[in-house]
């Protein structure tokens, strides 16, 4: 998969360069936003991402010297947003946050959305650190006895991720293809829903971005592996997929995007409100809490990341048999 990662020097290097800018067109600079700007949230409230998009909103509103709310549409495997944005009117008072899936899933079955052509991509914005949890009173306490487990109980070890076609549920299909095992997969509308499912013992394992980061390190959960190309700094000692030799890595950049049609002018000046945001401490302790870097893409550059990926991902889902008739 093409990488897109910009360190934090760089993003800043990026942000000095940028801020010699011509004057917007009357459009940009005057009347908006005249009302609350909504930046839908296409996972469920009070999971990781709800909480790093609130952030962004509290901070980009203020930069763009108004305000934006956080609107909730779980479900479909984040594609609600996007599917949103498809019967919205291009004035910039209708945002949304677009997860990978959005490339993914189009190639899996139909969906009410055109990635290449119902959506503008203002500006990439930071990325998941994914990973698998057990409760802490599992007898599985390492990948490899996952596996065991697996081989000896074919389809009946049951993992939950944030929805079929995401990246947690994908990784995970792709890590056992490579193990020779068989797991149960059980979708949920997004993080919250999910660990509540592993805590309440309903399903035994948990594929996710790191909402499930607190319930580890209080002790209610086992983290197994994640799937970075390396391990985290906030938990050193657990492996990824890749170092144990099942060959699977996986970065996930987001960003927000709006509706097909946006203005020029529009777009820069909402996409520089989410520029200045990756500046703004509260934010930056944000995305430091769920252990998400900063992977800054400009309007053009996140354009092309989207084509690239789009085409990228239609070869996964066709080498894992999910592709759609």
């Amino acid at each position: 998969m093409t990488q897109y990662k910009f360190s934090r020097r760089d993003f800043i290097k990026t942000s000095v360069a940028a801020s010699a800018t011509l004057a917007f067109p009357a459009i940009a600079q005057q009347g908006y936003p005249s009302r609350p700007i909504r930046l839908i949230c296409p996972w469920p409230a009070g999971g990781s991402t709800d909480v790093v998009m609130r952030a962004f909103a509290e901070s980009a509103g203020k930069a763009l010297g108004g305000s934006m709310i956080v609107e909730n549409k779980p479900g479909a495997g984040g594609t609600l947003g996007a599917i949103e944005l498809v019967n919205a009117r291009p004035d910039g008072y209708t945002l949304s946050q677009l997860p990978l899936g959005i490339f993914r899933i189009p190639h899996m079955q139909k969906v009410q959305f055109d990635p290449m052509k119902d959506l503008t991509y203002i500006a990439c914005l930071t990325g998941y650190t994914f990973g698998i949890v057990v409760r802490s009173d599992s007898p599985i306490k390492s990948i490899k006895e996952l596996v065991d487990y697996a081989k000896a109980n074919p389809g009946k070890l049951t993992y939950g991720s944030t929805g079929t076609g995401t990246t947690p549920h994908l990784v995970v299909e792709q890590f056992s293809r490579r193990a020779g095992i068989k797991m149960q997969h059980i979708p949920f509308k997004g993080n919250a829903d999910g660990m509540q499912a592993v805590l309440g013992g309903h399903v035994m394992a948990h594929s996710d971005a790191t909402g499930w980061g607190p319930h580890v390190d209080a002790g209610r959960c086992r983290l197994l592996a994640t799937y970075g190309s390396k391990r985290t700094a906030r938990w050193p000692n657990v492996p990824t997929l890749q170092e144990l030799g099942y060959q699977t890595v996986s970065d996930s950049p987001f960003g927000v995007g709006g509706p097909k049609g946006m203005d020029p002018a529009l777009v820069k000046r909402i996409h520089d409100a989410f520029q200045k945001s990756l500046q703004d401490p509260a934010v930056i302790a944000t995305l430091n809490k769920y252990d998400q870097p900063v992977i800054y893409m400009d309007t053009e550059q996140y354009t092309k990341f989207a084509k690239d990926t789009f085409e990228e991902e239609k070869q996964t889902i066709q080498s894992l048999g999910l592709n759609r008739a």
